[in-house]
């Protein structure tokens, strides 16, 4: 008796100890007992019976019964009972009713091999759940910041971290290329996300996204923690180079010199940290034109054109200074567009003033052939800033007398004209449209005008789905880098000057709409 008794509250003991190994509530592990109990029990008692067990608390005595309802006819004896049946299981039931539930004792019994077997595993697959949401509510606020572990192993090219009461993982792309991590090292990362999983590791690290680099910031530049600087926005590439743009809240600060620290101690730690990335400290401005000046460093810039309603910037400098901007592989232009957010084309003098004179002649050549002026009236309407037909359509009489030379009975007449050629052009692109054979919904598509479609048209870009294959890229245009020279990649529209966020727009409103099902 003595050894029966010892042996259930030797259950008890190593239900508290599984709970203080790994940090769930006790009365997690004897519920997974009840539960393990109950489905080995339904094995020896039948599948058909619902089986409840329960565990004394105090003494670790194992309660096993089949569960049924009080019914007026019983019809299934595995169930169901009649509420005299139940109240000679036990007098306590003399207040049940119809409908109720009772507990009818089953007697013990020893478990079987698969029994057993069958009990270890509903323990153990409970158990390891309640760790794994356990973790999850232990580190779902850790999300965003820096943690610590030591590298447990190394699997894959992915990396285990430890980190005390859990193990987190590093994938293999979002390690610093190059680095040399070996099993016992103390590891520092980002914590990238923190996320249920049905198996495998749920706690994701990054010591290649940018935001590791700020959180170091942050660790390292004590004005940044408090608040005095922040960091607007970062780029990397990892284990080469970095920018980092921030601005003084407090006017009265050097962001940048704090950022550096004295004799360059702070930014240096960051460097080693990050396996010895060479880091850009760029300070913010209002001014874009002054920010992808400061980006761009070494590089010394002559002028930049702003555009701001398209997020683009013509960035002008000397021949010699090119490659400064452009740097290896395109590097440094690349960091600084993400950096900024900004479409940044780079270009000498002699090429913008190249373009310009383009630009200024193809202007001009359009306004004599289809609106039937002279060139020198061509010239002066581009002169003055009117790059398009449609600019000379939608003018009024008084804007263009203003112009020197332009009398009102000559306005008059360009408006006609514009307004005749405007109304012309619409027929034939509308005959065109239909010729081309564009989908209908493409058509009705917002944001795509008349002459956007015929574009599309001639690229065979003809359906809905056509249009929502295309990244924003493709519509916009783009730089890639070829046997290390940057080349442009002409956009399908980009002759319409579509900003990059009205094409991101436009693709995916057609994928809503093409895909909604």
């Amino acid at each position: 008796m003595l050894n029966r008794r010892a042996d259930k509250l030797e259950l008890l003991r190593i239900a508290e100890a599984v709970a203080l190994e790994k940090s769930i509530d006790k009365e997690l592990i004897i519920s997974s007992m009840e539960n393990g109990i109950a489905k080995a029990a339904k094995s020896k008692f039948g599948s058909e019976n619902d089986i409840k067990v329960l565990i004394d608390r105090d003494s670790g005595e194992i309660g096993i019964f089949r569960k049924l309802i009080i019914v007026e006819n019983p019809e299934n004896s595995n169930l169901e009972i009649s509420l005299n049946e139940a109240i000679s299981i036990n007098e306590i039931n003399k207040e049940k009713k119809i409908g109720d539930e009772v507990l009818q004792p089953l007697p013990s019994f020893d478990f079987g091999r698969i029994a057993a077997q069958t009990a270890k595993q509903v323990i153990t697959f409970n158990v390891r759940e309640a760790e794994r949401e356990r973790q999850y509510n232990e580190f779902k606020d850790k999300k965003d910041t820096i943690l610590s572990g030591i590298v447990k192993r190394l699997e894959f090219g992915n990396v285990i971290v430890d980190l005390g009461r859990t193990e987190a993982i590093v994938q293999k792309n979002e390690l610093i290329p190059r680095e040399n991590i070996k099993a016992g090292d103390r590891l520092k990362a980002y914590c990238l996300d923190v996320r249920r999983e049905p198996r495998g590791q749920q706690i994701f690290l990054s010591r290649a996204h940018p935001k590791f680099m700020e959180k170091l910031f942050v660790q390292e530049v004590p004005e940044i923690y408090d608040g005095l600087i922040e960091i607007i926005s970062s780029s990397r590439d990892p284990g080469s180079r970095a920018k980092i743009c921030v601005k003084a809240v407090d006017t009265s600060l050097d962001p940048v010199g704090a950022c550096v620290g004295m004799r360059g101690s702070r930014v240096q730690a960051i460097v080693n940290e990050l396996q010895g990335e060479k880091i850009d400290i760029v300070n913010w401005s209002e001014d874009p034109a002054v920010i992808v000046s400061n980006a761009l460093s070494p590089a010394e810039i002559l002028r930049v054109n702003v555009d701001s309603e398209n997020k683009k910037l013509d960035v002008i400098l000397s021949e010699e200074n090119l490659s400064k901007a452009i740097g290896r592989r395109g590097q440094n232009v690349r960091l600084a567009t993400k950096l900024m957010n900004y479409e940044i084309n780079i270009m000498t003098d002699q090429e913008d003033s190249e373009r310009r004179q383009i630009e200024f002649k193809e202007k001009t050549e359009n306004f004599v052939k289809n609106l039937e002026v002279d060139e020198t009236l061509g010239q002066l309407l581009v002169a003055e800033g009117f790059s398009l037909i449609d600019d000379i359509k939608d003018a009024s009489i008084e804007t263009l007398t203003k112009i020197e030379g332009i009398e009102e009975e000559t306005a008059k007449e360009l408006i006609d004209r514009a307004n005749e050629f405007y109304k012309k052009d619409q027929e034939e692109i509308k005959k065109r449209i239909e010729d081309l054979g564009l989908e209908n919904d493409l058509i009705k598509l917002e944001g795509l005008t008349p002459g956007m479609l015929v574009t599309l048209g001639e690229k065979k870009i003809l359906t809905l789905k056509d249009f929502a294959d295309l990244a924003s890229d493709e519509l916009t245009g783009s730089y890639d880098i070829i046997k290390g020279e940057r080349i442009k990649i002409k956009g399908y529209l980009e002759d319409f000057a579509l900003s990059r966020k009205e094409a991101d727009e436009l693709v995916m409103s057609a994928r809503e709409i093409a895909y909604k099902d």
